[in-house]
Order: structure tokens, then C-alpha cells, then sequence
């Protein structure tokens, strides 16, 4: 009998020993405990691509060797992310993260409880990413006091301007300049006698953007630091005040201009009906106001037309860096694993072309051209980038085969520009709270497209249309929403 007891005792310790060499517990340098194998639920907006599967088997393998994890992808489809995207965060669904921006809003959100606090999180599970946000991001995700989310480490910028196509004009003598607003306007009289058939602007449902264009020409800044808004402020005043439309003092110039514009045939007469919103890559139309990334893909898409860009707004900035995010939900069971892995992506190359890019010599490749490397997509109707576009970062983020040779110059011209805490740059970290305001807000922001959207291209009659817009915001409530914004921008100064 004591025979049996030791050879059971031996046979334990031999187990045991084994045990541990098969699977001894592990752990990350921050000290996260990795042992038990965990699947990750991501949520990102967009259609999965066909081969997604094979993308994510590539990428969970590399997962689990380093984190001990995979990932499962949830896409909310273009067509129902605006209902569904909310839900998920409201209904009480486990799951990890989400890409998070500011145009899902963001700040709402987080105010609601949606999100996990990440002010001891972050620096400690995901450390590498922590040490490279800047102090302006990192203030970018903070709401009342806690850090709700991870900002993206790829800089954006607040250029926008006219996006054009040269090889339509330059061959009728055009001079290539495209600085100002008299400029445009010559190009569009070229477009217009030489091209009858091609709109010279682009006017669809969205509008034209030009309004947003003229007062980020002239210096203004508008109060929710992107377009379609109702509200500005000038950001090189000290104490700035809040106007509207109808207060602005070159409003009237903008509007003698459009009305100019319209008579001359420059847009469409039934623009704002119109839903074809891609006119300019259909050879419909020749300018289309907007930004820098729009220029790039036009630029690829369309490499036999000559697609150039001009910047028109003065006062250049980074846009917020909560644009692009990545939120842990507040149901996660595996936050610390999250991070890890999430750090491990913005911070490896190697993890995050594997992640982002896909399976290299079957979804992308990778060119070299004057020693500068070009990432290009192979086979899209199969394969398409992440959609997790808060993971970009400065260092790993390639310019698609194809873009604007000048397109890393440019940015860096734009990098030199900004000066933290001055003019734009100072308010990026201004969020509006409409949370006290959300009727009136909404229902000025409807009227605001109801009624200033027509007025903007001279559809109506530019001086009682102004008036009638100006009566219908009353009505709507603008005062009562200038007065929260105001009290909000004026703490947000004295908090600085």
C-alpha cells in the first residue's frame, strides 16, 4: 500500500512538472496575465469584404502567438450603422470595442456611460501607444475628467479647399492659379465656354460646401470644428463670441457671389436633388470642393486626368484626433487584453500591416518608388484595408500606389504651420455638449439645411432669403443654443 501511495505521488509531481512545461502561466511586460486564451469582439462601420475569413485567420494566428487571443470582427453596414451603432453600447450587448469618432458621437456617448474609463488602463496596457499621444489628443478624449478613448496617432488636417481638374482648362489658356475665390471663378468661365456638357462646380444633395470653404477662407472657425454647422467664432480673439450667418460681415459678399455664379450656369439650377455624389469621377463635373484624402483617391482613380488640390484655408490645424478612435465598451470582460493587443498593433510594424494591410503577396504589396514605400491593394473585389482606420499611425501609415508624388511634402508644409495653442489649433480640443440643447440644436440644424442650403446657391432670393433664415432660426431656438455654446466656449477658455 505504501508502494502504490509513492508511485501515485510520483506519478503527480511528474504530471505537475509537465503541466508547467506545457503551459506555464504567462504574462506581458506590464504584468497582464495571458494564460486563458480569450476572443476578442471588435465592432468597426463598413461592408466586410468577401475574404475577410482568410484575413482573420492570417491576423488571429499572429494573436495568439503574442497575446494569447483572437478577434472577431462585427460590421455595422454602411446602410444601418447610424441606428445600430448607438444600440450596441444602449442594449447592454457584451462586447470589447468599437471604432469610435466624433461623427458617431463620440462625446454624447461617453457622457451616457458607454465607454470604459481609461485613465489607469491605457498608460499601463497599452504604454507605447500612451507615450506617443500628444497632450492635445489625450485631452481630445477626455470627458469629465476621464479618458474614454484612444485617439488616433495619425494626424489629420483642417485643409480643404477646391479639388479640380486641370487637363480641362489648361489647353484654353488657363494659367493654372487657383488661390482665391476670383481664381475659381475664371476657371469655371474656361470650363463653361469649353466644356458645355461638364458642370464647372459640383452642387449635389450635400450641398456645395462653399459656404464652409468661405469662412475657413476668411479665418472663421465654426463652433463644432467641422462643416454644416450654424455657429462661428474667430479664434484669434481673446475672449471670441459666437455669430451667425446673418451677423457675419462678408456674408452679403458670399451671397452677391453665388447668386453671380448661379446666373452664369456655373451649377446646377436643381442641384440640392441631385444624388449622383460621385458628378466629378464621372466626368459630370470639373471642381468639387473638399479635402486633401478626397484629392488622393480621385488621384488614384483617375490617373489620366490631371486632379489638383488647393488649400484655401488660412488658419490650418489638426483636426481632433478622436475623428478616429478606438473605444472599449464598458461591457468588456477583456479591456487589459484589448489594449495589449491594440498596442501591439500601433506599436509592432509587422502586427499592424497584418492587421491593417492583410496577408502580404495576396491582399496587398508593397511598391518602392525613390526610396519611399507605396502600399496597393490587390484584388478589392476580394480584399479591402481595415476599417479600423483609428489604428493608422504616422510611422506604419503607406501612401496607396498611385497618390500625389508630393502628397508627404505637403503635410509636412502643413505640420510647420500649426503652432499648439494658437488661433484654430487652440480650440481643437473644444467639444460642444448638446446634451441641455438636443431639441432646439436639432431643430436648428434642420432649418439651417431647409433654409440655408437653397439661399447658399442663390435658389431664392439672397436678401429676403437671408432675413427668412434668420426668422426661422429664431424660431427654431438659436438663441437659446448660442447661449449653452457660448457659456461652454468661455469655460473651456478659463480652463485652459
Amino acid at each position: 500500500m505504501k508502494r502504490f501511495a509513492v508511485v501515485i505521488v510520483l506519478l503527480f509531481a511528474v504530471m505537475v512538472t509537465t503541466c508547467s512545461q506545457k503551459g506555464p502561466a504567462r504574462t506581458t511586460e506590464s504584468g497582464l496575465d495571458i494564460t486563458r486564451r480569450v476572443e476578442l469582439v471588435l465592432y468597426v462601420i463598413g461592408n466586410a469584404p468577401p475574404k475577410q475569413a482568410e484575413l482573420s485567420e492570417y491576423f488571429n494566428k499572429i494573436a495568439l502567438e503574442r497575446l494569447n487571443c483572437t478577434v472577431r470582427i462585427n460590421w455595422l453596414a454602411w446602410g444601418e450603422y447610424r441606428n445600430k451603432y448607438p444600440l450596441i453600447f444602449s442594449s447592454g450587448e457584451v462586447f470589447d470595442m468599437a471604432y469610435g469618432a466624433t461623427w458617431l458621437n463620440f462625446f454624447s456617448l461617453a457622457k451616457r456611460g458607454a465607454f470604459k474609463n481609461l485613465n489607469e488602463l491605457l498608460p499601463k496596457y497599452a504604454p507605447e501607444n500612451y507615450a506617443r499621444q500628444s497632450k492635445t489628443a489625450l485631452q481630445q478624449a477626455t470627458v469629465d475628467g476621464h479618458i474614454y478613448a484612444v485617439p488616433t496617432l495619425l494626424a489629420t488636417y483642417s485643409v480643404y479647399g477646391p479639388i479640380y481638374r486641370a487637363d480641362l482648362a489648361l489647353p484654353h489658356g488657363w494659367d493654372g492659379k487657383m488661390e482665391t475665390f476670383e481664381d475659381m471663378e475664371r476657371y469655371f468661365k474656361i470650363i463653361k465656354e469649353n466644356h458645355p456638357a461638364v458642370e464647372p462646380l459640383t452642387v449635389d444633395a450635400r450641398s456645395s460646401e462653399l459656404d464652409d470653404l468661405w469662412l475657413y477662407y476668411h479665418g472663421v472657425y465654426p463652433s463644432k470644428g467641422a462643416t454644416n454647422d450654424f455657429l462661428f467664432f474667430d479664434p484669434t480673439r481673446a475672449n471670441p463670441k459666437l455669430f451667425t450667418y446673418w451677423e457675419y460681415e462678408k456674408t452679403p459678399e458670399f451671397l452677391a457671389m453665388m447668386k453671380r455664379w448661379n446666373e452664369a450656369g456655373y451649377f446646377s439650377k436643381s442641384g440640392l436633388a441631385d444624388m449622383d455624389s460621385e458628378k466629378i469621377l464621372n466626368g459630370k463635373s470639373a471642381l468639387r470642393v473638399h479635402n486633401m484624402d478626397t484629392w488622393e483617391q480621385y488621384y488614384i482613380d483617375r490617373p489620366e486626368w490631371d486632379f489638383r488640390y488647393s488649400n484655401f484655408v488660412k488658419d490650418v490645424s489638426y483636426m481632433a484626433f478622436t475623428q478616429d478612435s478606438l473605444v472599449i465598451a464598458n461591457t468588456s470582460r477583456n479591456s487589459e487584453r484589448a489594449l495589449a493587443l491594440y498596442d501591439l498593433i500601433t506599436s509592432d510594424e509587422e502586427v499592424f500591416r497584418a492587421f491593417f494591410y492583410g496577408i502580404e503577396g495576396k491582399s496587398y504589396e508593397i511598391h518602392s518608388v525613390d526610396g519611399q514605400e507605396y502600399v496597393k491593394l490587390i484584388n478589392p473585389d476580394d480584399y479591402a484595408f481595415s476599417n479600423l482606420w483609428a489604428a493608422r499611425t504616422r510611422e506604419f501609415n503607406l501612401p496607396v500606389v498611385g497618390a500625389p508624388a508630393n502628397l508627404r511634402e505637403l503635410k509636412a508644409g502643413f505640420d510647420a504651420m500649426i503652432v499648439e495653442g494658437v488661433n484654430a489649433q487652440k480650440f481643437r480640443s473644444f467639444v460642444i455638449d448638446t446634451s441641455s440643447i438636443e431639441t432646439e440644436y436639432a431643430t436648428c440644424l434642420s432649418v439651417h439645411q431647409q433654409y440655408w442650403w437653397p439661399l447658399e446657391l442663390a435658389y431664392v432670393d439672397i436678401v429676403s432669403g437671408l432675413t427668412e433664415y434668420r426668422d426661422k432660426m429664431r424660431a427654431a431656438g438659436i438663441e437659446r443654443v448660442r447661449e449653452v455654446l457660448q457659456k461652454q466656449l468661455d469655460e473651456y477658455l478659463a480652463n485652459l
